[in-house]
């Protein structure tokens, strides 16, 4: 759009749009369902074990708890909105309940802070649940972050606004000799065009390339001149992989929010852990407990009141009101001087809008992963920037959105705003360190230009050197057809599935090796399909023809393309699942999603598909061509007759 404020507008109405169409989804997987229902659509937990109940150093109640299997495909993730209730009558819901956040989901394990200055009677007692919650606050952050840009006037927000959106020419410094980073050529020039940046630098390529290794050593040289720098990302575990970095580079780092791993590693730079931490603390609790103590005492029962007990009573709250209100300055002063020494701030992008962080302005900004962000919350951490530098893949998934109409428009990112208008802001690392050739060969090609270089270091990325690293199984013409799940309306291959478990059995079994300097191989199996997703763990989890593979069930990962964002495996097997005569394929048009697949794997990669059916689409069939020219394709019948 050539009008700024228009386009702002129309982003505006699309937040709407998403707001309302998760609301109404949301709404239809819970509202008058009762707790099995719920339990089926991911939005409970039910029944919960109580596996333990500790206070934070703040006061704020942590319960861990844990359930006997936990629902597939459930909507749990840290930063949710959640409510532990108890059922203790069989008829009635939420018998009592508070509300909380989820700190981390493992599995069928989950911790959650709860919004309660006391541990609940009813916890130990009745069946325990956990329910989801629909929160409205993100949203109203975002819509409030886009009303700001709209009103920015004559100030940096403007400046900056206008530099994304393609009115004002990003302004880059000249060349300067800059020192040696310890990096590579291609992260080098990164680093040095973003020094040089005034306004804004973009950092993109695919995974395996360094982004945020590049990030961290950049904001390790912006703090040789500036006093703190702020660190964002869109999920809490993109920002914790940033804080573990930058903490074991040496800096000073204060983690924001509900951190999705509570281990040593990350809880150590929360407010919790350095408010306990802090010289003054001691005090803090003395002033505590001291009014804990008087207010208990002026509460207490006396059978015979007069004017005496009533003064002392009085005494007694006066004393009690002193206390807790030293202790709130203390806790303020406490807070401010963390904020203060503090190099790093962290958080995710909506975390950028909390009240401690209002009024201060940041020299640089650091938005890594803003290529999976909403525009809306892309510009919440930017209103306090001097400078931002982003860094991310737009060639792999986008963010998630639920409304079809909203994704129209949504599903272009600031980020890739970002690039589009300033072309001499960006900067793309060439050199990637996770996959050999043959594995990132059609992913190079087909979406980064052919730029790429495989580091020296994947020569070695090979489960033995007798085998292949990549390879195409065509399953055209073998009678292995999808179908539709009449509940879900999710598609599933059955024989694909099968083949897809004897494939990697066969595979483990002949490679002889699944530990590697004592460390087990990590498996994926990825499905473009929820309903083929759990047809592959029920499957491992009860045919005995997969015992052997089910003794290494805890390094298999079994999810959807989705579900694997941000991961890598030793060993990662694709099942495309689509089979049908009108060469329909679903959702993998969406050739980006294919793209995150195809660079999951750092020592093989395997992909299960029906040629006659995906071939219809261009992309595909390149894809195919590419598999023939460098030999890795081969018939399903090489399987069927030869005893694989």
């Amino acid at each position: 759009m050539a009008n700024i404020e228009e386009e702002i507008a129309y982003t505006s109405r699309l937040l709407q749009q998403e707001w309302e169409e998760d609301r109404r989804q949301f709404r239809s997987l819970t509202y008058s369902k009762s707790i099995n229902e719920k339990v089926s659509a991911g939005m409970c937990w039910y029944p919960v074990n109580l596996v333990k109940v500790k206070w934070a150093f703040t006061e704020q109640l942590i319960v861990e708890i844990n359930v006997h299997q936990a629902p597939d495909s459930h909507k749990f993730q840290s930063g949710k909105s959640i409510c532990l209730f108890s059922n203790s009558n069989d008829n009635k819901l939420r018998a009592s309940f508070v509300n909380g956040v989820v700190n981390h989901v493992h599995k069928n394990q989950m911790t959650v802070s709860l919004h309660t200055g006391q541990v609940p009677d009813w916890i130990y007692s009745g069946k325990l649940g956990l329910d989801l919650m629909f929160d409205e606050s993100s949203y109203k952050t975002m819509a409030q972050a886009l009303e700001k840009v709209l009103q920015a006037d004559k100030n940096r927000l403007e400046r900056l606004r206008n530099v994304f959106l393609g009115k004002t020419a990003a302004i880059i410094n000249e060349e300067q000799q800059f020192p040696a980073s310890g990096l590579n050529a291609s992260q080098q020039e990164a680093l040095e065009m973003i020094h040089r940046a005034e306004d804004l630098a973009i950092v993109h390529g695919p995974p395996g390339t360094g982004k945020t290794t590049t990030l961290v050593r950049s904001i390790e040289i912006a703090l040789q001149t500036q006093v703190q720098v702020l660190v964002c990302a869109p999920s809490n575990a993109a920002v914790d992989v940033l804080v573990e970095k930058l903490a074991a580079a040496g800096l000073q780092v204060l983690r924001l929010g509900h951190p999705a791993r509570v281990d040593d590693g990350i809880f150590q730079q929360t407010l919790d852990a350095k408010i306990l931490a802090h010289p003054a603390y001691r005090d803090y609790k003395k002033l505590k407990k001291s009014g804990e103590e008087a207010r208990k005492k002026a509460r207490k029962f006396k059978r015979n009141f007069g004017p005496v007990e009533r003064e002392q009573r009085k005494m007694d709250l006066n004393e009690a009101n002193r206390c807790f209100g030293e202790a709130r300055q203390l806790h303020d002063y406490m807070v401010q001087t963390i904020l203060e020494s503090s190099q790093v701030i962290a958080c995710t992008l909506v975390g950028a809008a909390s009240a401690l962080l209002q009024g201060r302005v940041f020299p640089v900004v650091y938005i890594d992963e803003a290529a999976q962000a909403l525009e809306p919350a892309s510009w919440i951490p930017v209103l306090q920037a001097e400078k931002v530098v982003m860094a991310g893949d737009h060639c792999q998934l986008p963010p998630t959105i639920k409304s079809r109409e909203a994704a129209k428009g949504l599903q272009v990112t600031l980020f890739e705003k970002a690039i589009r208008n300033n072309p001499a802001s960006a900067h793309m690392l060439t050199l990637q360190y996770r996959m050999p050739e043959a594995i990132m060969g059609f992913s190079n090609h087909a979406f980064y230009h052919g730029k790429l270089l495989a580091a020296p270091n994947t020569r070695t990325h090979y489960l033995n050197p007798a085998e292949s690293v990549m390879e195409y199984v065509d399953t055209a013409g073998s009678g292995f057809m999808e179908y539709q799940e009449k509940e879900t309306g999710s598609i599933c291959n059955k024989e694909e599935a099968a083949l897809a478990l004897r494939l990697l059995q066969d595979l483990l079994k002949r490679t002889g090796r699944v530990v590697e300097r004592g460390k087990p191989w990590e498996i994926g199996l990825i499905a473009p399909y929820r309903a083929q997703v759990n047809l592959l763990r029920e499957l491992l989890q009860e045919d005995d023809a997969w015992v052997y593979l089910r003794q290494m069930k805890d390094h298999i990962t079994i999810s959807t393309v989705d579900g694997f964002q941000g991961q890598e495996k030793d060993i990662m097997l694709i099942s495309m699942t689509r089979s049908n005569p009108n060469g329909e394929i679903g959702f993998l048009k969406d050739t980006r999603r294919m793209n995150v697949a195809l660079t999951r794997a750092r020592k093989k990669l395997i992909v299960i598909g029906d040629s006659a059916t995906i071939g219809h689409h261009p992309f595909y069939q390149s894809f195919l061509d590419h598999m023939e020219e460098q030999d890795l394709y081969h018939s399903v019948y090489e399987y069927l007759y030869t005893g694989g």
